[in-house]
């Protein structure tokens, strides 16, 4: 069995999948598998998927779903999934000739039990890092500990271990889209820290239709997903006070777009959900106004 799993959730992408395809194809090391989520997509994403499949050129699987969005594409991956290690290249992304080789020898050198996988870099097409490299004197660290204590920014790289993603499923809520994915590895800092590797494993182009150009739209079309995800950061045994207040400020507003009028009684934290109605109001009137035609 390989050791590797790159899979994509894509959706209506088959304009810029082949970008991918491309670079899979010529990774040093064939140690992998790539398994493509189709969302749903109405283009002609399975055409060309099925030629790729017929160049046998690398091992690819593909499963086509009604569309959930990109949490529920990640759900299934996760359920699909057997190689020990996995790690996801979005559609419009595509990876530099030898990070499949990097990964791998990487993990034999340094993997084990006590980690739940790897944070690498992601770059620009131009090749400059986004945001900032990984602490050079650091060996390990949770992902959330890289952001908020040693004040790493930007997009990294995440290789896990895929017994342990299979955990944590992200719920899916009717008529709606979008869960926060870091949900499931803040989940996981609770129990494992992560490997640290300074080496560029994507390289990412942020394209208009994607949903990180898109947050304000999906927050407004998905309030009960933003607060799931905003109540289980709360929840979070490791955070402190001011960051339990900035998810409350965020909880209320996603409450008041649900118009859940329950959601004091609901929050894991009442007193600091109820501090947090002001500006949890400001933040609700700021999205309604910006997204009023979405």
């Amino acid at each position: 069995m390989k050791k590797l799993t790159v899979f994509t959730p894509t959706y209506n992408r088959a304009y810029c999948l082949s970008k991918c395809y491309e670079s899979l194809k010529e990774q040093t090391s064939k140690e992998f598998v790539w398994l493509i989520i189709d969302d749903g997509s109405t283009d002609d994403t399975k055409a060309w998927v099925n030629a790729w499949i017929l160049e046998n050129q690398i091992q690819i699987r593909y499963y086509k779903q009604e569309n959930m969005g990109m949490h529920g594409a990640h759900n299934t991956a996760y359920e699909l999934i057997d190689t020990e290690l996995n790690v996801c290249i979005d559609s419009d992304d595509y990876m530099p000739v030898d990070a499949v080789e990097k990964i791998i020898s990487f993990w034999h050198k340094y993997g084990n039990d006590d980690v739940s996988g790897i944070i690498a870099l992601d770059a620009y097409t131009n090749g400059c890092i986004i945001g900032s490299k990984l602490p050079e004197q650091l060996k390990t660290s949770t992902l959330f500990n890289l952001y908020y204590k040693y004040g790493v920014i930007g997009d990294k790289k995440l290789v896990y271990r895929t017994e342990l993603v299979k955990k944590y499923p992200y719920p899916l809520f009717k008529d709606e889209r979008y869960v926060g994915l870091a949900y499931k590895y803040y989940k996981l800092d609770e129990q494992y820290e992560m490997l640290l590797m300074n080496e560029v494993l994507c390289f990412v182009e942020y394209l208009p239709d994607g949903s990180s150009m898109n947050m304000l739209k999906q927050y407004r079309k998905n309030p009960k997903g933003f607060a799931f995800y905003r109540i289980e950061l709360m929840k979070l045994s490791f955070t402190n006070i001011l960051f339990k207040f900035r998810q409350a400020v965020h909880y209320v507003s996603s409450s008041l777009i649900s118009r859940n009028k329950r959601f004091i009684k609901e929050s894991p934290y009442k007193v600091i959900t109820a501090l947090a109605v002001p500006f949890g109001i400001l933040l609700y009137c700021y999205i309604m106004k910006n997204t009023e035609t979405a």
